[in-house]
């Protein structure tokens, strides 16, 4: 039996969330140097949450086209992939 996909929790599909939880903001201000010991947990400042999209490498779809011209070419040079199959009269 297979488990539902809304249980499963793998770190390749984690989805961006943009609700942050109060010490993942409180990590981020230390890092922007917003943070010091002395400030209170509650009312903390906003914190932007920036989507990366990361872009396919044109390198990487350029193997792949040649890939397919390649095996374009060898479907053809087949004497069996030139003939079409028959129609059925019925």
């Amino acid at each position: 039996m297979s488990q539902h996909p809304s249980l499963r929790c793998d770190s390749v599909g984690t989805k961006h969330r943009n609700v942050l939880k109060r010490l993942e903001r409180i990590k981020r201000l230390e890092k922007e140097n917003r943070w010091n010991e002395n400030s209170k947990i509650f009312g903390l400042p906003k914190v932007k949450c920036i989507k990366i999209k990361v872009k396919k490498s044109s390198e990487g779809k350029e193997a792949k086209d040649a890939t397919k011209e390649a095996g374009a070419t060898t479907a053809s040079a087949t004497p069996a992939a030139d003939k079409k199959p028959a129609e059925k009269k019925g």
